[in-house]
């Protein structure tokens, strides 16, 4: 009995157990592109007999062999290995053949049970095998010792990149994507006859995967170079789509998406009216992929439809890619796309020279024995004389003719018929045949050059035989981006209305009178502002934070609204005084009692953040007035009227343009004093000015306001007797 330390036999337990998932489980040998189970399920059909041309047989008998001699776990993980490779649109070149239900690409798991379903080798998968009985690869025990089994198959093709793999280990895992056959033997080709080649010369051959399904890929050129280039990296796919009769048809979806679930994502965007360009959805898909979109109207752009539609659904994908595998080294690493390309054209001329040399001894062989035959025809008295009479005519020829004991037992083997003089001429012809191929085998395995030949003519024929058109196109394509919630929603104009107590709505159209709307009891109209459904609305409180939400998700004006203290975190005390918004480009002005102010443009104002952002750093004794727009800011001119009743006008212009801050005087309030500047209008060019003070009214012309006019800074004109409690200033067009 042997002790040992708890922690030194879970430590050697555990990476024993490592080791085994990484080597006999998941991760596939770079020679024949196969995990373990896969291999075992190869070589256990065709023991079975079952060629690409032999009658299919049940599932359920390929896997009870597949468990019972090779591979003891469980029958479902087994057969759903064996489903993987019989699934078109799961693998690039199936290596099984399936009748029944294999599943579909909308669901891979809806496989038939495998007492329903049978199956057979496919014409490609001979590839893996063809060469496996010319003593090409080691052979092992099974686990329990009774019979032996291949530890690695012969492949003609590398199949490590035409099919790829997928798998997690301990503390490992690995994404080979499936790539062109025709592509990677023409790198084959290549790099046998330039062994120096470059990675650079080799992309040129393999620009980037090939997924069993026609998506493209999106990839940039350099982003897949560097990615053969290290190992690991990315390969983003995209679905492939038409406009036909105004409608979008998607004919190709990426790798391993289902078109169910593509239409159930835009439909589910359809249903929460967050995709208003579009109508409806069919599924028109039989043989072939065929997802049609049907836009709202004509009007709609399909290229920025698609555009969302992949960012927002599994319409563009991204695939990792980490091209670990178990080298010829038995060691697991990960390698560039040069370094996996050498190393199995090393493992194929093994194979090849293997097999040759397999060949050659047969040959020699059966020379030997026709040597020893043909020295009992050229003496046949003799040797039937020695039969007749010898006691051992075995130890009789081999004394005589100097035979070795196999020619001999050939000789005493042979039946009589075949003593014929014919027969004897047979032979001569069959010795100098096989004598040609010696020499031909002999002058292959001697001459690097010629042995390069076979190899590529072999690899040629096969692309020939079993390659085809690329499906996964690379091509450029803008990057797909999701469009803001307020381009989704038609454009229509609101007015949006806020009370004095802080509740928000939105009226539908620009003539809507907000002040005859009804209010809450203690509450009335505040402020309003016109813009369209697609424009942000943004509120200002008292203390300068402005706070933006989507115009469209506010609430309609058929009702009393919601407050914005449920959508807003407003500091403590504060309220709200304006909404703003419209054009990006225009700009409101800003004024504080203190007489500073600016003009700030809307786009400034926008932002989504709950907690609002300053715009306008008070002085603490002061307040903000009320802001108003300046739509034509070149010949507009600003009104600034005290609480002592100057008025001053200056040109918009003076007013700085700011994104934020406290601004600049705009008009000169005298020191140590209380006067405030209480009233701020924009007034256009030819426009009048009526200025209300208690009942009384009074317009300046635009020749009168010439008197008031003056720079920033100034402090302005003293209005009439009787003007100078201003309550109300009123803009009259020309």
């Amino acid at each position: 009995m042997e002790q040992v330390p708890l922690k030194t036999f879970t430590e050697k337990a555990y990476l024993d157990y490592a080791m085994y998932v990484i080597l006999d489980r998941a991760l596939p040998f770079i020679g024949d592109g196969l995990k373990p189970v896969q291999r075992r399920i190869i070589y256990a059909m065709s023991e079975l007999g079952l060629s690409a041309t032999a009658k299919f047989k049940k599932s359920a008998r390929t896997i009870g062999d597949v468990l019972g001699k090779f591979h003891p776990h469980g029958d479902s993980a087994c057969y759903e290995a064996m489903v993987l490779m019989a699934q078109a649109f799961a693998y690039r070149y199936p290596l099984v053949d399936g009748q029944g239900n294999w599943g579909s690409s909308d669901d891979p798991k809806s496989f038939a049970a495998m007492r329903y379903t049978e199956a057979r080798l496919t014409r490609y998968a001979q590839l893996l095998l063809t060469e496996l009985d010319q003593g090409t690869v080691p052979w092992q025990p099974n686990f329990d010792s009774t019979l032996q089994e291949p530890a690695r198959l012969p492949a003609r093709l590398p199949n490590i990149l035409l099919n790829g793999a997928s798998g997690i280990a301990v503390g490992m895992a690995t994404d080979i994507p499936p790539h062109s056959l025709r592509e990677v033997v023409q790198a084959c080709v290549h790099l046998i006859d330039h062994p120096d080649a470059s990675l650079e010369d080799i992309c040129d051959f393999i620009p980037g995967p090939d997924y069993p399904t026609a998506a493209d890929i999106i990839t940039p050129t350099v982003a897949l170079r560097a990615l053969y280039a290290s190992g690991t990296g990315s390969v983003r796919a995209r679905a492939r789509w038409k406009p036909e009769q105004g409608q979008i048809v998607i004919s190709a979806l990426p790798y391993q998406v289902s078109g169910a679930n593509i239409l159930a994502q835009i439909g589910a965007q359809i249903q929460a009216k967050k995709l208003p360009w579009l109508a409806d959805v069919r599924d028109e898909s039989d043989q072939e992929t065929r997802l049609v979109l049907i836009p709202a109207s004509g009007r709609v752009d399909l290229d920025q439809l698609m555009g969302h539609l992949c960012a927002t659904t599994d319409l563009e994908r991204s695939y990792r890619v980490n091209l670990n595998m178990i080298g010829l080294n038995g060691r697991p690493e990960v390698k560039n796309l040069r370094t996996i390309l050498c190393e199995w054209l090393d493992y194929r001329f093994t194979t090849v020279r293997a097999r040759l040399n397999h060949r050659l001894t047969q040959v020699h062989d059966r020379l030997h024995l026709l040597d020893g035959l043909l020295i009992a025809f050229l003496n046949l008295d003799a040797v039937i004389r020695i039969i007749r009479e010898a006691d051992e005519p075995k130890s009789e020829l081999i004394a005589q003719f100097q035979l070795s004991e196999r020619q001999a037992d050939a000789i005493l083997n042979t039946r009589l018929r075949h003593l014929a003089r014919l027969e004897e001429m047979k032979l001569r012809a069959e010795q100098g045949q096989l004598a040609t191929e010696r020499t031909e085998l002999e002058t292959l395995l001697a001459s690097p050059t010629r042995l390069q030949a076979l190899i590529k003519a072999e690899l040629q024929a096969d692309a020939e035989r079993y390659g085809d058109v690329r499906r996964s196109l690379i091509v450029t394509r803008p990057p797909a981006a999701a469009l803001d919630a307020a381009e989704l929603v038609p454009s229509e104009p609101l007015t949006i209305v806020l009370s004095r107590k802080g509740w928000v709505r939105a009226g539908k159209g620009h003539d809507l009178a907000p002040t005859e709307l009804h209010y809450k009891s203690g509450d009335d109209y505040q402020h309003a502002v016109r813009l369209h459904s697609q424009q942000p609305a943004v509120f200002l409180d008292n203390t300068g934070r402005c706070y933006a939400t989507p115009a469209h998700s506010l609430p309609s004006a058929r009702g009393q609204g919601e407050p914005l203290s449920g959508r807003f975190s407003l500091p403590e005390g504060a309220h709200m005084i304006a909404v703003l918004g419209g054009d990006p480009e225009q700009h409101w002005l800003l004024c504080a009692t203190h007489g500073y102010g600016f003009r700030v443009p809307t786009r400034a104002l926008h932002g989504h953040k709950k907690g609002g952002k300053t715009v306008f750093n008070l002085h603490p004794e002061a307040q903000l007035l009320s802001p108003v727009c300046s739509t034509t800011p070149d010949t507009d001119q600003i009104a600034l009227v005290t609480d002592s009743g100057h008025l001053l006008v200056i040109a918009a212009t003076e007013a700085p343009v700011l994104q934020r801050g406290k601004g600049q005087r705009l008009i000169q309030l005298p020191k140590d004093s209380i006067e405030t500047l209480q009233h701020v209008s924009l007034i256009p060019a030819g426009s009048s000015l009526r200025i209300t003070a208690g009942k009384r009214h009074y317009t300046l012309k635009p020749s009168d306001l010439a008197a008031y006019q003056a720079p920033r800074g100034r402090r302005g004109q003293l209005l009439p007797r009787g003007l100078q409690r201003v309550e109300h200033l009123t803009v009259l067009p020309g």
